[in-house]
């Protein structure tokens, strides 16, 4: 394992080429360099905090969370801050709105003043007292914290090996699975408990970290990880504020600046570790690998400067850590398609070259800071994100070499399937036929359950084939993984908007086949894909086990849908919040025993790569027949997948 080094000596980085500071006028006092003495020793173990047992209920089978009790003997402990069971919607939304309060007040009282403790937030008070209320027997005392600190250790990451990355890189992937799966989860909750009675949108990354936060599940926050974060990579998106924060990418739900305190340095001097952009300094210039960053402070409500800013906080820590020479995280914020909020995406590290006193633009002094990106890092995520967009809009202006073919499927999809080569000569893909769903043998659709339906128009009663439950949320979310999925099919009265009927849809995505150097070909979007939609079906002709044998003896290569990682056991799993989840087993499905044929007909799907750590899923779906011997394989994203990022399946072989 890697494992964490400290800092030089930073009471000898300083020298006489070191960048200067232009600060107009303003000589701040002598400045005491602080010393940064990190431990050594490896993040191999890590320490799970017992949590206490929960009470039952018949959400999920022998277990019940505790935000769904209701019943009036639930210890105290056990009502956490967003309860679901009889409480008004003004009353909900209170809490999540509090909750937002309460972390970014908290954050900023305990950075001015160190011996103070925000209350916890199920005290209800705000000087903790004894039941009795007995003025002359009340005792201030400091409660127990419900968080604990972030840490002061500032350390980095060296010698980490591929084993190393292979390890931080599932880590953070899973937990971010276990966030998604969970977000999705209390949305879906939220809008059940209201309804249509309120039209504000159900904060379901507030209510998720906050639950992940509670249990421990928070990464990186016993240490102060300078430089690059272990597991996360250039590119990687987010799509809220506290989502970084629970990466521990940056660890501010407000500011846009992280930094150490100037308390928890030995030296009493701050460090900054990461910064925001995301357009609310009128002052900023960002030109990619360039960028004049605008400090914080002297705003008012409407993100307009009424003030001159001072040298404190983090902006002092911005010009401590380019003293210092010490690299910074760069994460841009900005407006994406199809996206009501704003997404972020980890651009990499830069260095702070130069820092100086302004006069910005509405007539008020800024504090400016010139970083400019390290070299020798993959191409920026928010580039990326921008060349994808004019690769949907004009393709051909964008890449005027290398398409083969603007449409493989000739129209058959919702959207265009794209065929890019600019590696050799190479254009296999163009010699098949495409097909757009799986062709099943005839006797499939004999089965002696087919031809049944719901009956209903205004809502859908397959549900209960899924085991009571919907399978999808109301945007098309894969709630959880299960051993199969019935959506409503030709058979259904209900409309084809039924939030039930999400694969048969087809394609929302633009996906693009295209040749690497490394394995051939493979596939990629041009839209951000997130955690839990649906991307494609995995299609091809339909062999039984004699068929499949002949075929074999012909040298064909087939597909075994049965050979397929279980992948979908991983999403929505949510054991690690509640210990009595019980994974889906209903509704059960014999072995598959049949095999796909793609060696003359194939979709896009044909194209994905294989790994073992896959970003797609399979999860087995009926919606034109109910013989559960032949279900369609239907792909869905496990995580959020940035454009022009490869897909990839397990397909359930040995790494090569």
């Amino acid at each position: 394992m890697g494992s964490f080094v400290p800092f030089q000596d930073l009471n000898l980085s300083q020298s006489p080429s070191a960048p200067s500071i232009n600060i107009a006028a303003i000589s701040p006092p002598p400045l005491l360099i602080p010393r940064i003495d990190p431990k050594l020793k490896p993040l191999d173990i890590l320490v799970v905090t017992p949590q206490p047992e929960e009470p039952q209920d018949s959400l999920f089978p022998d277990f019940t969370p505790n935000i769904f009790s209701n019943s009036e003997h639930t210890p105290h402990w056990q009502s956490s801050r967003f309860s679901f069971s009889e409480e008004k919607d003004a009353y909900s939304e209170y809490h999540i709105i509090s909750e937002l309060i309460r972390n970014e007040f908290t954050e900023r009282l305990e950075e001015k003043h160190d011996d103070i403790s925000v209350l916890d937030p199920d005290s209800r008070a705000i000087v903790p007292g004894n039941e009795n209320n007995s003025i002359s027997s009340v005792v201030v005392t400091r409660p127990p914290r419900r968080y604990p600190k972030r840490s002061s250790e500032l350390v980095r990451w060296a010698n980490l090996g591929i084993e190393d990355q292979r390890y931080f890189r599932d880590s953070v992937r899973r937990t971010r699975m276990l966030y998604d799966a969970l977000r999705i989860f209390f949305v879906l909750e939220e809008e059940k408990r209201r309804g249509n009675s309120l039209n504000l949108r159900a904060r379901g990354d507030v209510l998720a970290s906050s639950e992940m936060r509670a249990h421990g599940l928070w990464l990186n926050r016993d240490k102060r990880i300078v430089g690059p974060l272990p597991g996360v990579e250039v590119g990687d998106v987010f799509f809220s504020r506290m989502e970084l924060c629970m990466i521990g990418l940056h660890g501010k739900t407000q500011a846009g600046i992280d930094y150490l305190l100037a308390s928890q340095s030995l030296n009493g001097q701050p460090i900054a570790t990461s910064i925001i952009v995301s357009g609310g300094y009128e002052d900023n210039e960002d030109s990619g690998d360039m960028l004049i960053y605008t400090g914080h402070g002297g705003q008012d409500k409407f993100s307009r400067q009424c003030m001159q800013q001072k040298l404190e906080g983090g902006n002092l820590a911005l010009e401590r850590s380019m003293r210092y020479g010490i690299e910074v995280r760069v994460i841009r914020g900005f407006k994406y398609a199809r996206s009501f909020h704003k997404i972020y995406v980890y651009d990499g590290l830069y260095k702070i070259h130069d820092c100086w006193f302004d006069v910005g633009r509405s007539g008020f002094g800024v504090y400016k800071y010139k970083l400019l990106r390290i070299e020798g890092q993959p191409e920026m995520g928010s580039s990326i994100l921008r060349f994808a967009q004019s690769l949907r809009t004009s393709p051909l202006s964008a890449r005027p070499r290398g398409y083969l073919s603007l449409d493989i499927s000739n129209k058959k999809e919702n959207m265009p399937v794209m065929l890019f080569n600019d590696i050799d000569n190479h254009h296999d893909p163009l010699c098949y036929e495409y097909l757009v769903r799986t062709v099943f043998p005839s006797f499939a659709f004999n089965h002696v359950s087919n031809g049944t339906g719901c009956e209903c128009v205004s809502g859908c009663i397959c549900s209960r084939k899924n085991g009571g439950e919907f399978a999808y949320d109301q945007n098309g979310f894969l709630l959880r993984g299960k051993p199969i999925v019935f959506e409503c099919g030709a058979f259904c009265r209900c409309p084809l908007s039924c939030r039930n009927r999400v694969t048969q849809k087809g394609l929302k995505n633009r996906l693009e086949i295209f040749r690497s150097r490394e394995k051939g070909w493979g596939v990629r979007s041009l839209d951000l894909i997130r955690a839990g939609v649906f991307i494609c079906e995995y299609a091809g002709v339909v062999l039984t086990r004699e068929q499949a044998e002949v075929f074999t003896m012909n040298g064909d290569n087939l597909i075994y849908p049965s050979r397929f990682s279980q992948k979908w056991v991983e999403w929505g799993n949510l054991s690690k919040i509640y210990p009595g989840y019980v994974c889906p087993s209903y509704p059960s499905i014999p072995p598959l025993d049949f095999a796909l044929d793609v060696s003359r007909m194939r979709n896009v799907a044909s194209y994905v790569s294989h790994s073992s750590t896959p970003n797609v899923l399979v999860q087995f779906v009926l919606y034109d027949h109910n013989n559960l011997m032949f279900p369609h394989l239907m792909l869905f994203a496990m995580e959020n997948i940035p454009p022009l990022r490869k897909l990839s399946l397990d397909y359930g072989v040995v790494d090569e």
